[in-house]
């Protein structure tokens, strides 16, 4: 059984996809940044013996960690999805 999706049966799907890949990159590029910014936080504010905002900081790094890993799978984990739709 050849069980696929049919791409083609909405209107203009490329520009949807070019849209998605666009917002990906987007969150992507915003998520790093948050990391780089958050991680710096982080080790200013144990340097200097803040540990709130160093608590802060370590969230913010962990968060931002979080978002980029999920917005880097998330291509990956829905051609996953839709090659195990193909075996059933």
């Amino acid at each position: 059984m050849d069980v696929f999706p049919d791409f083609d049966g909405l209107g203009d799907i490329a520009a949807l996809r070019m849209v998605i890949g666009a917002l990906l990159t987007f969150v992507l590029i915003t998520a790093v940044l948050m990391l780089i910014v958050s991680a710096l936080m982080w080790a200013i504010a144990a340097a200097n013996g803040n540990h709130s905002a160093a608590a802060k900081g370590r969230t913010g790094a962990l968060v931002a960690l979080g978002a980029a890993a999920l917005a880097g799978a998330g291509v990956a984990w829905m051609n996953w999805l839709i090659d195990l739709g193909q075996q059933l």
